[in-house]
């Protein structure tokens, strides 16, 4: 793990945008198309507005989410329509989006549809994760019904997850996916942030689930 440290959150997020262009540059000199996978909430907003105006070939460049709340796409919980609004505009809506959620009651109901379409892109380019301050990332969360599945060497691309925490069903990649990226970036703000991602480094990937995938991964953090 690299940890980078930043004296401010709009340094960082233009520093950040400029690292993933740079490598998703460097992706497409090796490789005819790209997977960028990103996280919802609002923390990468900033970045995403940086982003979408970056001179690439966005055409090349698949973008995908880490994981997905089971919400109607006109929700205000949906990371998809966060990213429809701040990330897949301005040149970057020539980019192709490969969904993580289909209209249905239950994620298990299009996991198998969801995962035909992903699985022929992998791996990940270039992936950008969070970080709770209860050390989940994606979807996978402590104490979340599917965890160890999610954990596991042979885990599936996708999995419906269920949190005490989570008000909604979720859909998240598995660690295996996330971990298996070729460039990992993780993104996280403030001092409790800073304290969990520390804890993490102690604990096992069951009790800190981000912990999982921390090996080769750049960790950006301001306060």
């Amino acid at each position: 793990m690299n940890f980078i440290e930043y004296p401010d959150k709009e340094m960082m997020m233009m520093d950040l945008a400029t690292q993933i262009a740079d490598d998703l540059t460097e992706a497409l000199h090796h490789d005819e198309r790209a997977i960028l996978s990103v996280p919802g909430g609002t923390t990468p907003g900033p970045l995403f507005d940086a982003l979408c105006v970056v001179d690439l070939p966005w055409e090349r460049v698949d973008v995908m989410l880490n994981d997905e709340r089971w919400v109607p796409l006109d929700s205000d919980r949906s990371n998809t329509k966060l990213l429809r609004e701040r990330l897949l505009v301005n040149r970057a809506a020539a980019a192709r989006y490969l969904p993580l959620y289909a209209e249905a009651e239950r994620p298990e109901d299009k996991l198998a549809e969801l995962e035909k379409v992903i699985e022929p892109e992998l791996p990940i380019a270039v992936l950008l994760l969070g970080m709770g301050a209860d050390m989940h990332t994606a979807s996978i969360f402590p104490g979340a019904d599917r965890l160890s599945d999610a954990l596991a060497s042979d885990a599936p691309i996708l999995l419906p997850m269920r949190a005490p925490n989570a008000p909604e069903p979720r859909i998240t990649l598995s660690a295996r996916v996330l971990d298996g990226a070729l460039r990992k970036h993780i993104l996280i703000v403030g001092d409790e942030k800073r304290a969990a991602l520390e804890k993490a480094q102690t604990l096992s990937p069951i009790e800190a689930p981000v912990s999982a995938v921390l090996t080769g991964a750049n960790v950006h953090w301001a306060p």
